[in-house]
């Protein structure tokens, strides 16, 4: 990250732009614009900002369609932007790789703090770490890689972090809440559930029948990475 975070704000209202930018210039970050799904792709590859603010409702194409692909090429931290009471669409973000999600209407104050605090969880995940080897699987939290077999599983990079923490604390039961807490952050006030989502999707990606780990479900607690 640079000395001066870069932001890629995208959302088809100027307004938002306008009171962003404010924010965001007495905080020293540079930010660029853009207006609509397609542009948010383009500017993404060619800018590679250090967090994108990302609107759910925008025209060309979707927040949701675009974090979906921006996430089969980049790990860069994403915040969604969601109108208030579209419960699906900020829990679908956050399993399509999201970081975290704002619900409109917000303070541009209240999006400052949030992209600071993800900006410093995405600090202190990028310090050195280590390679988990088990029985033909590999977790590399370095380039945010997983192997099955020596093949490259593509995954989100919470899913990535996941596996990792699990793996990283073998035996050891993580209950839903602390799952949340430790990947997402303190101030996550999300659903439980996306946990059991992004464990199952995990589970489909990884899974070796004849492995000597596996992915164990604590009933009415949480998970825990069992090594046989």
């Amino acid at each position: 990250m640079s000395t001066s975070p870069h932001i890629l704000i995208c959302d088809d209202d100027p307004i938002v732009h306008e009171s962003l930018g404010l924010y965001m210039d007495s905080e020293h970050f540079t930010h660029s614009d853009a207006y609509d799904g397609r542009e948010a792709l383009s500017m993404a590859a060619e800018l590679k900002p250090d967090l994108i603010l990302l609107d759910v409702m925008m025209p060309e194409m979707s927040g949701l369609d675009v974090c979906r692909e921006l996430r089969k090429t980049i790990t860069t931290p994403i915040i969604i932007l969601t109108a208030k009471g579209e419960e699906i669409d900020r829990v679908l973000g956050l399993e399509l790789g999201a970081d975290d999600y704002i619900v409109k209407p917000f303070s541009s104050r209240e999006v400052i703090a949030r992209i600071k605090a993800v900006l410093r969880r995405t600090a202190e995940a990028g310090e050195p770490s280590t390679v988990l080897r088990f029985d033909r699987l590999e977790i590399n939290m370095d380039n945010y890689s997983v192997k099955v077999d020596g093949e490259n599983i593509p995954c989100t990079p919470k899913e990535v972090e996941i596996l990792h923490l699990l793996a990283s604390h073998a035996g050891q039961v993580m209950g839903r809440d602390q799952i949340l807490q430790l990947i997402w952050g303190y101030d996550y006030q999300g659903d439980p559930r996306t946990v059991d989502t992004h464990i199952k999707r995990i589970r489909q990606k990884v899974y070796l029948e004849d492995a000597s780990w596996s992915i164990q479900t604590v009933y009415s607690v949480g998970y825990k990475f069992e090594v046989n």
